[in-house]
């Protein structure tokens, strides 16, 4: 049984009379642990409040698929008062990690013990706040770097290609540069004329221009490689299809190479075709250098994104680009935005700058676009590949300026927001995720940095098929 004169050496029980400390020992009940044993899970309904005389106990919360330890209960202790309190499920799992011993008051008997007692009551309350705010700075800290974790994933996923694609062009240019020395040489010997070589290099010249302008039409492609395969096949060339692709991405058509082959079609040696896959391999390589140029501009943008992003070498407060913030935002998100989400861009074209904290914007732009992705997926899972209107699922990026403030809309039309949770959205730990998927702090920390820290407002508004944020920053 629990005795009334250890009771009264712990905080802040030390503050109750003493007919109110054995009025908590006659109604506490005993409980047991043994290292291992779970006394309550995380997202089950309060048990009440629980004195903890002896032993340790660990605190996890499930997050992400994984067991996350938040703190430890270290004898004496006492825990269990925010749930009574608040009637909020249980946010955390309390594991036994040695023998402990408990004991344990139902929440009506708790709630009759604080009310009873002034100075209880407010030490209660005390620390109730410190916890709270201890849980919440453990919990932001978290979001922010699982938010950055899921950004450097997203980072690698995009790097990874044009990486790739660079290593594989450094890998092929070196035996087509080596090749194409070898057939200039062998066409060196054979004297050839030079009005006839300022022809192959006109043709040349002007393939690259187009390799380099391409027109982005795949039907013209095709029937270019059509045409100049059939060309090629009559004359003989074997692996027609090898040149063909090249030889049409550089727009010569069979009657140029009819013009330039003719001196060499009674040739016997290799220089019958040589200069024809000598056209197809130079433009091969200056596709090559193409690509290669092209993976190493996107990794460029996306390590620039990334810097710009975090505001890296700039002063906490700077005239901050709201248009540019949101473009880095979404370029770290394509890896995300690419599997059937579409996004919209509606910007006003004459934004002025504002005076901000730039890297903390980008984290509001981050939480809302990342809720509306999540909120489009969850609608697809359950509406195959659609939004619940039938829609394309997307998010639609306005920007304006309305009198003094801009400001800032991000609207998805997925399922919208039930309206009994709609006015608790952002409350601190309020979340509508599954259990471990969401801790209820994102749009919390989107409130903070538009109210708090830029003495803007943020606005909900949502229905089935809309939900719109909208952020307001004074100018």
């Amino acid at each position: 049984m629990l005795c009334s004169e250890s009771l009264a050496q712990m905080k802040p029980f030390d503050k109750l009379p003493a007919e109110r400390l054995d009025w908590v020992c006659d109604r506490a009940e005993q409980i047991h642990l043994s290292p291992g044993e779970v006394l309550v899970r995380q997202g089950d309904t309060s048990l009440g409040f629980f004195i903890q005389i002896s032993g340790q106990i660990t605190v996890t919360q499930h997050t992400n698929g994984a067991e996350m330890p938040v703190g430890r209960h270290s004898s004496p202790s006492f825990f269990g008062e925010i749930q009574v309190l608040t009637e909020d499920l249980v946010p955390v799992t309390l594991t036994a990690d040695t023998d402990t011993e408990l004991y344990r008051l139902n929440c009506p008997d708790f709630l009759d013990l604080v009310h009873s007692c002034r100075e209880f009551e407010r030490d209660i309350f005390r620390t109730v706040g410190q916890r709270m705010r201890g849980l919440e700075s453990f919990i932001r800290t978290r979001e922010k770097m699982a938010a950055l974790g899921t950004l450097s994933a997203g980072l690698a996923h995009e790097l990874n290609n044009p990486a790739a694609a660079l290593v594989r062009v450094m890998k092929d240019i070196k035996p087509a540069v080596l090749e194409l020395q070898r057939m200039n040489l062998v066409y060196g010997q054979h004297q050839p004329d030079e009005a006839h070589t300022e022809q192959w290099t006109d043709a040349r010249d002007r393939g690259f221009e187009a390799i380099a302008h391409p027109d982005n039409d795949p039907l013209a492609q095709g029937d270019r490689e059509d045409a100049l395969g059939d060309w090629l096949e009559d004359y003989g060339i074997e692996n027609a299809w090898e040149l063909s692709e090249p030889l049409a991405a550089g727009r010569i058509e069979p009657e140029t190479l009819d013009r330039l082959i003719d001196c060499w079609r009674n040739d016997k040696t290799e220089m019958r075709d040589m200069g024809i896959r000598w056209l197809a391999l130079s433009f091969d390589v200056m596709g090559m250098i193409r690509n290669g140029l092209d993976g190493a501009e996107r990794i460029s943008t996306l390590i620039q994104s990334m810097k710009s992003y975090s505001y890296m070498d700039q002063a906490a407060q700077q005239q901050v680009d709201i248009h540019d913030g949101i473009e880095d935002t979404l370029r770290l998100f394509a890896f995300k935005l690419k599997h059937g989400i579409q996004v919209k861009k509606q910007y006003h074209q004459d934004l002025p700058k504002v005076t901000a904290f730039g890297s903390e914007l980008n984290q509001v732009w981050t939480n809302l676009i990342d809720n509306a992705i999540d909120a489009l997926n969850e609608a697809s899972d359950e509406a195959s590949d659609e939004a619940p209107n039938g829609q394309t699922p997307t998010i639609t990026i306005r920007t304006c300026q309305k009198d003094a403030d801009i400001i800032v809309e991000i609207e998805d039309n997925g399922p919208g927001i039930p309206p009994e949770v709609r006015s608790r959205i952002l409350e601190p730990f309020f979340t509508t995720k599954p259990m471990g998927k969401g801790s209820g702090l994102g749009l919390d920390l989107v409130r903070r940095i538009v109210q708090n820290r830029h003495k803007g407002s943020l606005f909900v508004d949502s229905e089935p098929g809309k939900t719109v944020f909208s952020v307001r920053i004074p100018a």
